[in-house]
């Protein structure tokens, strides 16, 4: 399997899990299977919670965001990011994160707003800036570790002021990267944990070891370093694609965004082929404050090559 292949499978995984993730959002543990008990039996896109079947929520649809801002402006240009950001948030999405929603309407500038509530709040290491992280992960691996993990603290500082989202976030780059390369991503960590920062480092180490598992999680998996130890679990414990997202969405909460990085990286590991066509048939991308475009797979497809081209 090439890189441009393993690309795909990232940006449509993040995708699937998103949208099976969705209904199911700050339900129990275990939902997903007591409704479709046998894996492989179909339905499972089924919408709900405010949610059409198949439709990707804000993490998709800030990850397509990101993406276009690189491809369209060549670079990394995180005024136009937030930009790009800000007309998504006065559009009216179906959800937005709070601490995301305050950051893009306190009327700070994009270098600003993030740090400002960070300040005033103190809290501010929720797993929004992770979530929507697979297509700029794609798009910077061909830079190398640091440069990959740099551009994500950058995107992520965007929205939250808390360096452990950054770090989160690089970590979270790096595991794209590695598994592009067809490295094992697990057997990476510990390199990857080198090169975050030190006073983060203790909490991912933590999460991300072999024998954590997110019962032990101290904190809501709607916070950074849960949500991608939750994540990095369902792809140690698991034997492929359609099992990883299962066991991520089963772990309740914040299930689209634990679903959609799980996604992300059990895509990049197994590629796209092994992506169920029931889930991908139905799977769409709302862009409010976009003209009304809806992408659908074949321009998430071709988003990807772009990306890793």
């Amino acid at each position: 399997m090439n890189r441009i292949q393993r690309s795909v499978g990232a940006v449509i995984g993040s995708a699937v899990g998103d949208a099976l993730g969705a209904p199911f959002e700050f339900g129990p543990a275990g939902a997903f299977s007591a409704r479709f008990p046998v894996p492989g039996a179909g339905g499972e896109m089924c919408g709900g919670g405010g949610w059409d079947p198949g439709e990707a929520t804000d993490d998709t649809q800030m990850a397509v965001l990101v993406a276009e801002s690189l491809l369209e402006r060549g670079e990394l240009d995180p005024p136009d990011i937030f930009a790009r950001f800000q007309r998504w948030a006065a559009s009216d999405p179906k959800d937005i994160g709070l601490q995301t929603e305050d950051v893009l309407t306190n009327g700070m500038p994009w270098d600003l707003a993030a740090a400002v509530h960070f300040q005033v709040s103190q809290r501010a290491a929720g797993n929004g800036s992770l979530m929507r992280a697979t297509t700029s992960a794609v798009h910077f691996a061909r830079g190398g570790p640091h440069a990959t993990m740099a551009a994500a603290r950058r995107i992520a500082a965007l929205t939250h002021g808390d360096r452990a989202a950054w770090e989160g976030t690089a970590v979270f780059h790096e595991l794209i990267r590695v598994t592009l390369e067809g490295a094992e991503p697990l057997a990476a960590l510990p390199g990857i944990l080198d090169l975050v920062h030190p006073d983060h480092r203790p909490r991912y180490a933590t999460v991300l070891a072999a024998d954590w598992h997110p019962d032990q999680a101290t904190e809501f998996n709607g916070a950074v370093w849960p949500c991608l130890g939750s994540a990095v679990w369902a792809l140690r414990t698991t034997g492929g694609f359609e099992d990883a997202v299962r066991a991520a969405i089963d772990l309740g909460g914040d299930t689209d965004t634990v679903a959609a990085v799980t996604g992300g990286l059990a895509g990049a590991y197994y590629g796209p082929d092994v992506i169920p066509d029931r889930w991908t048939a139905l799977l769409h991308v709302p862009l409010p404050g976009s003209g009304g475009r809806v992408l659908r797979l074949p321009q998430l497809t071709d988003l990807a090559h772009r990306l890793a081209a």
